[in-house]
């Protein structure tokens, strides 16, 4: 269960962490808070799996990388955890997990997305996941993206 304070915190990083050099003071100050409760906070909402993750999420295509290929995989359901683990290890791969079939029309079962700045450097990347990957691929695609969605997750009110 989410207390309010737990509320106040979702609502107040949802959008992204300040940018500044201390952020967790920030928060903590905007929120009249301790620092280390801020941190244990986020910590314990983590671990009860209330928010998935902090990190940093880049404009990649501000950097140059425009080209964008999420390649799909048709992979052995009994090894599809291996590989997605490894293929999601590489440092190239931005995200990368399982799905399920919807047969008879869609085989693939393991979703890597990949970011290049042309369409070449993402094909080659996916011919390093297809090495990788070797002859537990039946089968595997590249579906590269045609425009910008604006991706938020779940938001919700103090």
């Amino acid at each position: 269960m989410l207390d309010a304070i737990d509320r106040k915190l979702i609502a107040a990083t949802q959008a992204g962490l300040p940018l500044v050099a201390e952020p967790y003071r920030a928060l903590a100050g905007r929120l009249g808070l301790d620092e280390a409760e801020i941190v244990s906070r986020l910590g314990r909402l983590l671990e009860d799996g209330a928010i998935r993750r902090i990190g940093a999420i880049p404009n990649h295509y501000a950097l140059g990388y425009t080209a964008n290929g999420m390649s799909v995989w048709d992979i052995a359901d009994e090894v599809v955890a291996d590989i997605g683990a490894r293929v999601g290890a590489l440092d190239f791969v931005t995200h990368c997990y399982e799905r399920p079939r919807h047969l008879p029309l869609w085989p693939y079962n393991l979703f890597a997305m990949v970011h290049g700045r042309s369409r070449d450097e993402v094909r080659a990347k996916v011919a390093e996941i297809a090495v990788l990957v070797g002859p537990a691929a039946r089968a595997h695609e590249v579906l590269f993206s045609t425009r910008i969605l604006k991706k938020t997750g779940l938001r919700i009110a103090a």
